[in-house]
């Protein structure tokens, strides 16, 4: 079977992250196909390391406030690393969303309250009907890691092909300690972050822009020979 490059490149510019979802729920075997599409990604000697825990409905709104209230009062500890830093074009990239998203939900520049509100959005799952955390095996390490960031990508294009928005959650991922004994998820396994999806609120301000992308030339270096 043959996917035209034109249509793959058009569902992939329609992909964005959303942060502001309707509360209808998903249905089952809709969250079922996405996954199994998912699967269909390469990994490291064919391991297909990632694991899904997936809340729907007042479960995701159980988590959702206990969520809150351990970012409230606990500390953040990620399974994961976090990166050291960020500096050139990859700050200024960051910046640029950061900006784009503060300016469509009305926070000045300066507004500390207002960016600590919009920050907090994260853990409310941005009012998503779902949350996906992945997991990955301790034992797999970075590569683990890697194949699973694939399967994220996977699952979030395989959403849009139905019409369910999503967005991948760092964020999250920062309260590891607690994400392991809410959901009974074993030791051995690397939180590496959260999906939130289900069905975007066209209206929701947080939705109202879309950030830029390399383009190719800055992302290639390429070596011909003479």
């Amino acid at each position: 079977m043959t996917i035209s490059a034109t249509d793959l490149d058009a569902l992939f510019a329609a992909r964005y992250s959303c942060r502001g979802y309707k509360s209808d729920l998903v249905p089952k075997e809709d969250i079922e196909q996405i996954v199994s599409i998912a699967r269909r990604v390469p990994s490291w000697c064919n391991a297909q390391p990632w694991q899904l825990t997936i809340t729907s409905g007042a479960e995701t709104d159980r988590f959702r406030a206990a969520l809150q209230n351990e970012v409230a009062t606990g500390t953040s500890v990620p399974d994961l690393p976090h990166p050291s830093a960020y500096t050139g074009v990859y700050q200024d990239r960051r910046r640029a969303c950061g900006w784009q998203l503060y300016k469509a939900v009305g926070v000045e520049k300066g507004d500390r309250a207002g960016s600590t509100a919009q920050g907090m959005q994260n853990f409310a799952l941005f009012g998503a009907p779902h949350t996906a955390i992945v997991t990955s095996p301790a034992d797999l390490g970075p590569y683990g890691a890697m194949d699973t960031g694939g399967f994220v990508t996977a699952f979030t294009i395989a959403a849009q092909t139905l019409g369910v928005a999503s967005i991948a959650q760092a964020a999250v991922a920062r309260y590891a300690p607690f994400l392991h004994q809410y959901f009974a998820i074993p030791k051995d396994r690397l939180i590496l972050c959260a999906i939130s999806f289900g069905y975007a609120d066209p209206d929701h301000p947080a939705n109202g822009f879309r950030t830029a992308r390399a383009e190719t030339d800055d992302i290639i270096s390429w070596h011909n020979e003479a």
